[in-house]
């Protein structure tokens, strides 16, 4: 019986209680099912009785007795005991929590995931940076959340697409393409231009392909540089990005949205909502009225449209293409967007607590003995992707990003996240994996029937033999994954995952090294249906750990 299940029984036991006029109160669709810290109080607790008792119009503790009194009817549970001022601690049958690894290993790679699809669209938005350079180290950390957090919402049951919002028009483009051509020129770097060898690489790229690019006037030879070097350099970004894991279902240019008029569509549409207004020749967007610390300017008094107008186009195309909820991920230096952009989508007549979720992450340092790492080489003034993938490779820097919460600033220290040790999480998660893998591979070969045999081998397997305190330690957070891959989404927390897979680990390991649990027979011993149930559990451990290791998009080795 995993969490999920007993939670159905508990609002069973609800309903039973509402059918026979115990109590007088809506039968809650779900309730809350939770490990005790102290494992003497039972494998799972329940605050249900506790957040009744007002609708029911009665003391907490009665209420969990009712409940606690239909509980202990059912075949899968042992004890209920009602604490405190109205928690139902519950211990299940052997069986029962056996049970979970079971049905762990016949839902293989689908464990963990929502059962049903929640029928709602989400959209998140994550990297964004703009083409003018290398994917950056602040830029890695949100792609390597970004892509959890799609992941996560996927296995929830949302409807999920990943987007790559490309800002390919206005100044920071147009530098870029004279420091490209400045390059090819052999002419020193604009002052407000772009540095750094990849500069050099681009301009010998576009020089390659137009030998003639430079037989011309500048005002020709900078379209193409601009238009070439944008190209080459986002080219490099997804290139990059794919290696390290990182798909993005649709890459939305801004530049489309100025040549197709949405800009002015946008305008159009938040003046027929009656939030427009025109002041000293230029025209505004009233989001004062919404929460923000000033109205934002939609069209300069030149005629040209702001950057907040290509927000409020982008905003309005993502609602169009059918996204029920829109989730940003921006970095430290865009806190004062969250104001601007609750307000725009309050503009547009949504409720922005339903339809935007702007989430701000904190900036990523590296050191190495203590000391900052110096600058990227080919970057110039800043550290990429690649070069924190050359030193400790992708699964490392994936999870060593991930682990840890987005609203805190992160230190990560090469040395640690490059060892091959048990000291570096990822190592330590992945080791329990490989563990199993080696222990599944030493059964076959002693031709013990493998745990992920055929239905009838599943069904002929004792679970009731799983009895000794490390085996339910071992079972009940297992039974976790399902509660914590939706208490991710959730609170947008892919490092909830992280956390909860080194859990685990740490106590596989001590299920495997203790010698009361030993799974494979030795010497003349014959296999005995308690190896069967242990070769079960384990096997059920190895597709948590990689269904888990899964949604970070770290990998799950059978060798290490």
């Amino acid at each position: 019986m995993t969490p999920a299940d007993l939670a159905d029984v508990i609002v069973s036991a609800v309903r039973a209680a509402v059918m026979d006029g115990a109590i007088d109160v809506a039968v809650p669709a779900t309730v809350p099912v939770e490990r005790p810290k102290n494992p003497e109080h039972g494998d799972y607790a329940s605050p249900a009785a506790l957040q009744l008792a007002k609708a029911a119009r009665r003391a907490p503790r009665e209420v969990a007795e009712l409940l606690a009194d239909r509980l202990r009817k059912d075949p899968g549970i042992a004890t209920v005991d009602v604490a405190g001022p109205g928690f139902l601690n519950i211990k299940l049958a052997s069986d029962a929590l056996g049970e979970v690894a079971r049905v762990i290993v016949r839902a293989g790679e689908a464990y963990g995931r929502a059962p049903e699809r929640r029928g709602t669209r989400v959209n998140v938005e994550f990297v964004s940076a703009n083409p003018t350079g290398p994917v950056t180290l602040a830029s890695t950390r949100w792609a390597t959340v970004g892509d959890a957090l799609v992941r996560i919402f996927d296995a929830a049951g949302y409807d999920t697409a990943a987007e790559y919002y490309v800002n390919d028009a206005g100044v920071q483009i147009a530098r870029f393409g004279a420091s490209v051509l400045a390059a090819a020129k052999g002419e020193p770097t604009p002052e407000d231009g772009y540095h750094g060898a990849y500069i050099a690489e681009i301009a010998a790229s576009v020089l390659a392909e137009h030998p003639d690019l430079l037989a011309g006037d500048d005002a020709a030879a900078l379209a193409v540089t601009t238009r070439d070097g944008l190209a080459l350099m986002l080219a490099e970004i997804t290139a990059t990005l794919e290696g390290f894991g990182v798909h993005f279902d649709v890459w939305k240019s801004e530049r489309s949205m100025h040549d197709a008029g949405e800009l002015e569509a946008a305008v159009v549409d938040l003046r027929a909502q009656g939030h427009v207004y025109e002041a000293d020749g230029a025209v505004f967007l009233r989001t004062t009225d919404f929460g923000d610390d000033k109205d934002r300017a939609l069209i300069k008094s030149d005629g040209q449209p702001t950057y907040f107008t290509a927000d409020a186009a982008y905003y309005r195309d993502k609602r169009r293409r059918g996204f029920e909820k829109i989730v940003m991920l921006l970095g430290a230096d865009h806190h004062g967007y969250v104001g601007r952009l609750k307000a725009l989508a309050a503009c547009y007549g949504d409720n922005p607590d339903e339809s935007l979720d702007v989430i701000i992450g904190q900036l990523v340092t590296l050191s190495r003995g203590g000391e900052p790492v110096k600058m990227s080489k080919r970057a110039g003034n800043f550290l990429t992707l690649a070069d924190l993938v050359d030193v400790v490779g992708v699964d490392a820097a994936r999870y060593s990003l991930v682990r840890s919460s987005i609203d805190s600033s992160l230190d990560l220290d090469l040395d640690l996240i490059a060892r091959q040790t048990n000291d570096n999480p990822v190592i330590y998660v992945q080791y329990a994996h490989a563990r199993i893998a080696s222990l599944l591979r030493n059964a076959a070969a002693l031709g013990i029937t493998p745990a992920n045999g055929p239905g009838a081998v599943l069904d002929g397997i004792d679970v009731s033999l799983l009895a000794h305190p490390r085996e339910g330690d071992l079972l009940r957070a297992l039974g976790e994954l399902p509660t914590v891959v939706a208490s991710a989404a959730s609170l947008r927390a892919p490092h909830r995952v992280a956390r909860y897979l080194e859990e685990l680990a740490g106590t596989y390991h001590r299920f495997n090294d203790t010698a009361a649990c030993r799974v494979l027979p030795r010497g003349d011993e014959e296999p005995t249906p308690l190896t069967g149930a242990r070769l079960l559990l384990v096997e059920a451990t190895k597709v948590v750990l990689a269904n888990g290791l899964r949604l970070l998009g770290v990998s799950a080795p059978e060798r290490m």
